[in-house]
């Protein structure tokens, strides 16, 4: 391989094979650096030691592909490049072939400045070609392997479940398939395995596993892709704890594959206490929490500030940012999304110069250094109406809402200024799982209850009899794993009754003929002697991502499609003829 010659090697012939990724002509002598995706050698066309082979070298241009036969000889001291591994040595060729030959490319792997996306999407299997689409392949590879070693020597299989199934919408889009044998009926492709894995483990294979694609409609972003991968596992007998246990093993090998060491067991925390601290449920931990100082100010204080009294009043701090200058002030009033009447204070300053006293006591109570970004989110003065439903947790939805304000806004100012900080480090890894997630979310446009992951999720055994009279109350044995702000993946432990499972179908709105409609068979199968179970579903398309160092998932999938869900390599998708459709039985109506 064009990577592999080092100088024990210098006497042997050997034959490389390869793209030429540059070529140097200096007349009597001609350079090619022959790539491949373990490396680069320079191979060298002597006109002295054969002018046919110079001859025929001439020709040679960017990204043909050709094998050089040849003797492998030690550069002089002076041409050793030190920064590839095969800097000491070169070919010197005795035999070329050209396999293959290259029109002029619209880019060259080798460039430093990358074409546009469109571009590189197009012409993928140029881009495919560069060292960097190159490494993060392959640490893809690397990944899954890990997993995949680790997951067997404990014991469980990879099974494979269908990709053509029935359509039971878990949130997403399906995508439907027609089929041609039963006109008027559509397959769909699976949003996730979720019920094939349950019904392994009612068949008796209590650990399984699949590194799986998966398919969902929905509009795209830098993380989502409409067809993606998960890492996909189900376990019987199991608590949660031993579901989180399985996760960090296999998440200790991949990062290790990859060249980090991480370290478990991975904190743990309550979702209403990652919405009091940090405003949203996959915090970054890396980027402080935020502190409630209501009790820093007298009441007189919030009055005359317009704050509400009733409500938090949380104080976002970013550390060692500096002053900021008036323009730089006002920029962050863009970067804050009130949800629910929130406001923002962005001027802490001002604030510390018209109450001295309450501006000492919330430093003091943040923890904040003189030169640390402050920032106050609040309510306003105007009462807020807490018109929802019954019930209410330990985060009422009008606090959520100033915690929801003041979390997006945390984000965004430690993104902004993170060039003045250092919370950002490199290979700085940290992971956590949130638990205990409300069993529902109430949509406010269906005005009614909708599940918070799953229908299939358990509640916890002492909530069961608020199903019905309290919702908001029921918590689910729910937990998402996340590193860094991002969720990695998302499970639980599920509901393996019957009875159970039919009691949520209800709270979520289904008649009992719209139920066995939609899950009679899993309905039934529940009825045969369902053993608990539980488990999860982490995304390794994100998992490479984060480990590449990339700003989005197309930088480590192989052939991805873009915000439009095309894919401009193969123009797809593409209006197919009338046959295919008259076949199927289907008419195409276009909107207009």
């Amino acid at each position: 391989m064009c990577g592999a010659l080092r100088l024990s090697d210098a006497g042997k012939k050997v034959v490389l094979m390869g793209w030429v990724n540059r070529r140097r002509d200096l007349g009597q002598i001609i350079f090619v650096d022959l790539r491949d995706r373990t490396g680069v050698t320079q191979v060298v066309f002597s006109h002295e030691l054969s002018a046919s082979v110079h001859e025929k070298a001439e020709a040679l241009r960017n990204e043909f592909v050709i094998a050089a036969i040849g003797t492998v000889k030690r550069r002089d001291a002076d041409t050793i490049n030190p920064n590839i591994p095969t800097g000491e040595v070169e070919l010197v060729v005795e035999e070329l072939r050209i396999l293959n030959v290259s029109k002029p490319l619209p880019f060259l792997p080798s460039d430093t400045v990358l074409a546009n996306e469109e571009m590189r999407l197009k012409y993928r299997y140029i881009d495919l070609r560069r060292d960097a689409m190159q490494f993060n392949i392959e640490l893809r590879h690397k990944v899954a392997l890990a997993i995949r070693d680790n997951l067997a020597s404990q014991g469980f299989f990879e099974i494979e479940t269908p990709f053509m199934t029935r359509s039971t919408p878990e949130g997403a889009r399906d995508y439907l398939v027609p089929s041609r044998v039963s006109p008027g009926s559509f397959y769909a492709l699976p949003q996730s395995p979720q019920l094939f894995k349950q019904i392994l483990m009612i068949s008796g294979f209590d650990k399984y596993f699949q590194i799986v694609r998966c398919f969902r409609d929905e509009d795209l972003r830098a993380d989502r892709q409409p067809e993606f991968t998960q890492i996909d596992l189900e376990m019987s007998y199991p608590q949660p704890e031993r579901v989180w246990e399985v996760v960090e093993g296999f998440l200790t090998a991949a990062f290790k594959a990859a060249g980090h060491e991480i370290k478990t067991p991975f904190p743990r925390m309550d979702f209403d206490d990652a919405m009091r601290q940090y405003g949203i449920d996959k915090p970054d931990l890396r980027v402080p929490a935020f502190t409630d100082v209501k009790d820093c100010f007298a009441p007189a204080d919030l009055e005359q500030l317009a704050i509400n009294k009733d409500l938090p009043v949380i104080a976002i701090r970013i550390p060692h940012v500096g002053e900021l200058s008036r323009k730089e002030r006002d920029d962050i009033k863009p970067l804050f999304v009130s949800k629910g009447g929130a406001r923002v204070f962005e001027d802490f300053k001002r604030i510390e110069s018209k109450f001295p006293e309450a501006g000492a006591k919330v430093r003091a109570k943040a923890g904040a250094a003189a030169d640390d970004l402050l920032v106050l989110v609040v309510g306003s003065a105007q009462s807020v109406r807490d018109d929802h439903p019954a019930g209410k947790r330990k985060v009422t939805p009008a606090e959520l809402a100033i915690y929801a304000s003041a979390g997006l806004l945390r984000v965004a100012l430690a993104q902004k200024y993170s060039d003045r900080h250092k919370l950002f480090q490199k290979d700085d890894y940290r992971f956590l799982w949130v638990t205990n997630f409300p069993m529902f979310e109430w949509d406010e446009g269906d005005r009614r209850w909708v599940a918070a992951h799953h229908p299939f999720t358990s509640p916890h055994d002492e909530d069961m009899d608020k199903l019905e009279t309290d919702p908001a109350m029921v918590r689910a044995l729910a937990y998402d794993v996340v590193l860094n702000g991002t969720e990695l993946g998302s499970g639980s432990i599920r509901i393996h009754r019957q009875d159970v499972q039919s009691r949520i179908f209800h709270a979520l709105g289904m008649t009992e003929e719209e139920a066995r409609s939609r899950f009679g068979f899993f309905l039934e199968a529940l009825e045969y002697g369902t053993p608990p179970h539980g488990g999860i579903a982490l995304g390794l398309d994100r998992i490479v991502m984060i480990l590449a160092g990339a700003d989005s998932l197309r930088e480590v999938i192989p052939f991805p499609k873009t915000a439009a869900a095309k894919d401009l390599m193969m123009e797809a998708p593409t209006p197919v003829a009338e046959g295919q459709l008259r076949e199927l039985g289907i008419g195409v109506v276009v909107k207009r």
